[in-house]
């Protein structure tokens, strides 16, 4: 089954169920999917449409912050409930540990010593992340062991 038709059919399930954010959340992703495929003017495929998944629960994470800052718990739950939605369509997500692990690779790979090596790390090392880890983290983690 794919992505989309896996979408269309957990929508169906969520509004029998008056699941209110599951419905939502996947409205909202069902909507973001269409308009890639209007902007491009072809049917996308599921690596795209993963990317689109990452993109949100970056947005969502982003918007936790400063609801967090605002003190907006009611907010912050209901973001928090939207993440957990949308991680269900993302690919089974690395540990600290396997980043870890990756990034050491890559970087003996890649034969990076200092700093100034991070973007070719970087650049070795997203397509081997991409949708399984967050940036934010695997940056951190490059940095810390370009360091030492």
């Amino acid at each position: 089954m794919s992505m989309k038709d896996q979408l269309m059919s957990d929508l169906k399930e969520a509004m029998k169920a008056k699941d209110k954010v599951r419905k939502l959340t996947i409205t909202m992703l069902r909507a973001q999917i269409k308009q890639v495929e209007v902007d491009t003017r072809q049917d996308i495929e599921e690596n795209v449409i993963i990317d689109i998944i990452a993109k949100q629960v970056k947005q969502k994470k982003a918007a936790i912050e400063e609801f967090e800052k605002a003190e907006r718990t009611d907010l912050v739950e209901e973001a928090n409930q939207e993440i957990e939605v949308l991680m269900a369509y993302l690919p089974e997500q690395l540990t600290e540990e396997a980043i870890r692990s990756l990034v050491q690779e890559t970087i003996d790979a890649v034969g990076a010593a200092s700093q100034k090596d991070m973007g070719k790390v970087m650049g070795a090392l997203s397509p081997k992340t991409k949708g399984k880890a967050d940036n934010k983290l695997v940056s951190q983690v490059v940095r810390e062991l370009l360091q030492s």
